[in-house]
């Protein structure tokens, strides 16, 4: 009865705020909780029609896969009923739905976007939109499949697609044009997620767009991806390409600053060459290479070849490199890219994402782990602008204390280094070796003077 009565108070104490204050909570969460939180009281049943921010999800609710048609049916409901009965004079300034291909649903939810979209001011739509069998599920005629709905969903709701903003496909196999009349209709579309997509097993996408600023392929079977014109193109993002060739072609690209690519390498990929790679684009200032704790897949080139490309870069990330391997390569990075601002690495075998079964990885062909083979082009060069160096999953060993002081022997300016434990996954923690990040005080003291470094102040240990 005390706990009950002390519900109550607190559900009357939040149903007496004020409305702009209720409102700035309730769109901080998402749109199906708003509304079962709205019928606390009487005044509050009118806040979801004055909302500006929706996010209408499937995952919202905790259901089983027999029940899923039932749950996406009810997502389709709530957006056609809010959309319809909310104040139009209020901006809808975000409108996210995540919900399951299925015919009736997907036409519900597309109509009444559409509606919204002719009648309402909306700023920015998205369409999360997910298949009703996963990847790992589905046979290449489901993937067919789910591209002949997607298609057919674009046919019947063109209206609701011309005003997207964002939109993210997974698990369909399209026709050779079924993404570029996509795009087509999809006008103002500034972000593109393709995930488990593509055209064919080797196929090649080309992407041409007026106002796409973000792009992002995950997991799909392309061979390359070409990026024919694309004058608003800011982000790109690859993962995991099955191309035995350079992954991307860069065409008309004059505002793409980051580039991020993951891939888990083996003894049959290319190696990549950035100078080739990035041949006809020299405006990225922010690189991301994600090596998933398996096989280096980029070649440390002379900086002679690099800094064409790299000249404008400021920030890396080298991510997942695989542990107990020599990091001293990672300096072709340093010596190429004049204008690097700020380097950070992480030094880590997740277990959770590696094969770890020996006749796969044989079969399949993963590598051993390897050095790097790698020398310094100019041995006295100095850097002027490298300021900070950012290490997760440091350990008190000779190859991370070499490192370092390569690193601010040769970057003159450093100010800062900040050393991180290895990074935790509540799942394969079993599996990790004993960590020897320094913990106590005395013990960071000793590891920051055995660095012998003339400025020790600059390390700080950050876990």
């Amino acid at each position: 009865r005390n706990e009950a009565a002390a519900s109550n108070a607190s559900e009357d104490r939040f149903s007496k705020l004020p409305n702009d204050l209720l409102l700035n909570i309730l769109e901080r969460v998402d749109t199906l909780d708003a509304i079962r939180t709205s019928v606390l009281s009487k005044r509050m049943l009118k806040l979801p029609t004055m909302l500006s921010q929706f996010f209408l999800s499937i995952s919202s609710i905790k259901y089983d896969h027999d029940k899923m048609p039932q749950i996406n049916r009810a997502v389709a409901h709530v957006t056609d009923s809010i959309l319809g009965t909310r104040n139009p004079e209020i901006t809808i300034r975000n409108l996210k739905i995540r919900f399951i291909l299925m015919d009736h649903d997907s036409l519900t939810i597309g109509r009444s976007v559409a509606h919204a979209m002719a009648t309402q001011k909306v700023e920015a739509a998205e369409f999360e939109i997910i298949t009703e069998k996963a990847y790992s599920d589905s046979t290449p005629a489901d993937l067919l499949q789910s591209a002949k709905l997607f298609n057919n969903f674009v046919g019947a709701c063109p209206d609701a697609f011309a005003g997207l903003r964002r939109l993210w496909l997974r698990n369909m196999r399209f026709g050779e044009q079924d993404i570029p009349n996509i795009l087509s209709t999809c006008k103002l579309l500034e972000s593109l997620r393709l995930t488990h997509c593509d055209s064919g097993i080797y196929s090649v996408l080309q992407v041409e767009h007026a106002q796409l600023i973000e792009l992002e392929v995950d997991l799909g079977k392309f061979e390359r991806v070409e990026l024919i014109c694309l004058p608003k193109l800011q982000r790109v993002s690859y993962n995991n390409w099955c191309s035995s060739e350079h992954p991307v072609y860069f065409g008309l690209v004059p505002q793409l600053s980051r580039l991020s690519l993951t891939k888990v390498g083996v003894h049959s990929d290319k190696i990549l060459e950035l100078s080739q790679l990035l041949a006809d684009v020299h405006s990225i200032s922010d690189l991301h290479l994600d090596f998933q704790s398996e096989k280096i897949w980029v070649l440390p080139e002379c900086p002679k070849m690099l800094k064409p490309v790299l000249s404008k870069l400021q920030h890396v990330n080298l991510d997942n490199l695989p542990e107990g391997c020599d990091l001293a390569w990672t300096m072709f990075i340093i010596e190429a890219a004049p204008s690097l601002k700020e380097l950070c690495i992480t030094v880590w075998d997740h277990w959770c994402i590696m094969m770890t079964n020996k006749e796969f990885r044989k079969k399949y062909g993963y590598c051993e782990k390897a050095d790097v083979k790698w020398k310094l082009y100019a041995p006295d060069f100095k850097h002027k602008t490298l300021a900070k160096l950012t290490i997760y999953g440091f350990q008190p060993n000779d190859n991370f204390k070499r490192y370092i002081r390569c690193v601010v022997e040769h970057a003159v300016n450093i100010t800062e280094i900040s050393l991180y434990d290895r990074k935790l996954c509540g799942r394969c923690g079993d599996k990790v070796y004993q960590s020897r990040y320094p913990r106590t005080a005395e013990e960071r003291k000793r590891t920051a003077e055995g660095l012998g470094l003339a400025s020790p102040a600059v390390i700080h240990f950050r876990s």
